[in-house]
C-alpha cells in the first residue's frame, strides 16, 4: 500500500496516524478503522474498505494508494464528502482521482 502524502484523516485520528498505518502495515486487527482508496477501475475515483477486510491472506492490497482513514463507515462517508467538497472548491470539478495525482506529484 502507498499512501496520500496529504492524507485525510477524520478528527481525532491525527494523532494516532503513524501507529494506524503500522498496524495496517503489519496486518493488525484494527475493527473499526477505514481506508478510502483511489478506485481500482480508473473509471471511478474512491472506494471504501473496512481494514478487517485487508487481512484476509489473499486480498490484493498491495495496489492500493490510501488517501484517506477514517473510524467508522459514516466518517469515511463523511470523508469522502469532505474530499469531493474540496476537489469541487479548488478546481470546480469533480475529477477526485486527477485533482489527489496532480498534488501527489506537487513539490
Amino acid at each position: 500500500m502507498r499512501y496520500y502524502r496529504h492524507l485525510y484523516l477524520m478528527d481525532g485520528l491525527e494523532k494516532k496516524r503513524e501507529k494506524i498505518i503500522r498496524k495496517l502495515e503489519n496486518n493488525k486487527f484494527q475493527a473499526n478503522i477505514h481506508i478510502i482508496t483511489l478506485a481500482q477501475n480508473e473509471k471511478n475515483h474512491l472506494e471504501i474498505y473496512n481494514s478487517v477486510l485487508l487481512l484476509q491472506p489473499e486480498f490484493p492490497k498491495d495496489d492500493f494508494f490510501v488517501v484517506g482513514i477514517a473510524k467508522g463507515y459514516e466518517d469515511a462517508v463523511d470523508l469522502v464528502e469532505l474530499i469531493t467538497q474540496e476537489v469541487y472548491n479548488e478546481t470546480k470539478g469533480a475529477d477526485i482521482r486527477s485533482y489527489i495525482l496532480e498534488k501527489e506529484q506537487e513539490e
